[in-house]
C-alpha cells in the first residue's frame, strides 16, 4: 500500500491521532524556519519577496537580511510517534494578516508561540490572538546570535505568562531543538487534557 512507503510523503498506517497545531509569532521570528526544520514532507510555503511597500510597514530590526515573507501560511507535517502525526500551520506575523490567522486557527489544538528576547514587545499581538482564541500554548524563545540572556522569571513577567504556561528556548534552525519545542507543546496539551478530564 502507498501509505506504507517510508519516503515521508504518506502518513504511516500506525497513525491513529492527528493534531493541528499553530506556529505563531511576530514577523521575522523564525516560524517558516522552524516548520522547515522539522517537517518530514516538503513544507508548503507561501512566501513572497519583500517590497519597498512592505518595508514601510515591516520592521526589519534583527533580521536585516530578510528578503521574503509569508503571506498566507506555512504547512508541514511531523510524525511524533508511531500513532501521532502533527500538522503544523505557520501564520504570517504582520498585523495586516490577522484575518488569515483567525481562519487558520479554527480546529487547532494549541499553539507554539515563537518569540525573540531582543524584541519581546513584538510578541504581544501573537500572545493576545492566542489567548483571545482560547488556544492552549507554550512560548519558545528562538535563539539568535545576539539574543540577551534574561532570567526566566523576568521573561515570564515581561510576557505576562500564567505560571502553568511553559517558557523554553529553542533554535528554530535545528531539527532536534525545534522538535523538542513541539514535544513540549504536546506534553502541555496532554497535561491540560488530563486535568480537565
Amino acid at each position: 500500500m502507498a501509505s506504507r512507503l517510508s519516503d515521508g510523503v504518506y502518513v504511516r498506517d500506525t497513525v491513529q491521532i492527528t493534531a493541528k497545531l499553530m506556529v505563531v509569532g511576530p514577523f521575522g521570528v523564525g516560524k517558516t524556519t522552524l516548520i522547515g526544520a522539522v517537517s518530514e514532507i516538503e513544507p508548503l510555503r507561501t512566501e513572497e519577496l519583500m517590497t519597498q511597500s512592505g518595508a514601510a510597514v515591516d520592521d526589519l530590526a534583527g533580521v536585516p537580511a530578510k528578503e521574503s515573507t509569508t503571506v498566507a501560511l506555512d504547512f508541514g507535517r511531523l510524525t511524533l510517534a508511531d500513532d501521532l502525526a502533527l500538522y503544523l500551520f505557520g501564520t504570517p506575523g504582520q498585523q495586516r494578516f490577522t484575518g488569515i490567522w483567525e481562519d487558520l486557527s479554527r480546529g487547532a489544538y494549541g499553539a507554539l508561540v515563537l518569540a525573540d528576547s531582543r524584541f519581546l514587545d513584538q510578541s504581544f499581538e501573537a500572545l493576545s490572538l492566542v489567548e483571545k482564541s482560547a488556544l492552549p500554548y507554550i512560548v519558545a524563545l528562538n535563539t539568535f546570535p545576539d539574543s540577551p540572556d534574561y532570567p526566566g522569571a523576568e521573561l515570564r513577567e515581561a510576557l505576562d505568562l500564567d505560571p502553568g504556561t511553559p517558557l523554553i528556548s529553542c533554535d528554530a534552525r535545528e531539527r532536534r531543538s525545534a522538535k523538542n519545542a513541539l514535544v513540549t507543546l504536546v506534553q502541555h496539551l496532554y497535561e491540560g487534557h488530563q486535568e480537565s478530564s
